[in-house]
């Protein structure tokens, strides 16, 4: 349960970093559903590349600076995932 509490925290702030990011950016956005899932799937890519680089916050464990690291990580991947993903998607419709 140590490893699994902070991606589960990193999805749920990715999902929320997402809808942020889409109530933003309206022109990038993908909806309620793509912004959560963007968001999802960039919080934990984020989170996950973050300890791959060594920035890991905390041990993985309860404290604060664990959470903290984690709602960030998350938040931010789903955000700019989302973001990545809206732009992509403006791309290729327009040149359809």
């Amino acid at each position: 349960m140590g490893n699994l509490l902070p991606l589960i925290i990193q999805l749920i702030s990715g999902a929320l970093g997402g809808n942020l990011a889409g109530s933003l950016l309206k022109k990038q956005t993908l909806g309620t559903l793509g912004n959560s899932i963007a968001g999802i799937l960039g919080g934990g890519l984020g989170g996950q590349l973050l300890g791959l680089l060594g920035m890991s916050t905390g041990s993985g464990g309860l404290d604060i600076g664990s959470i903290i690291g984690s709602i960030a990580s998350g938040g931010v991947g789903g955000g700019v995932l989302m973001a990545i993903i809206g732009i992509i998607r403006n791309a290729m419709s327009k040149k359809a």
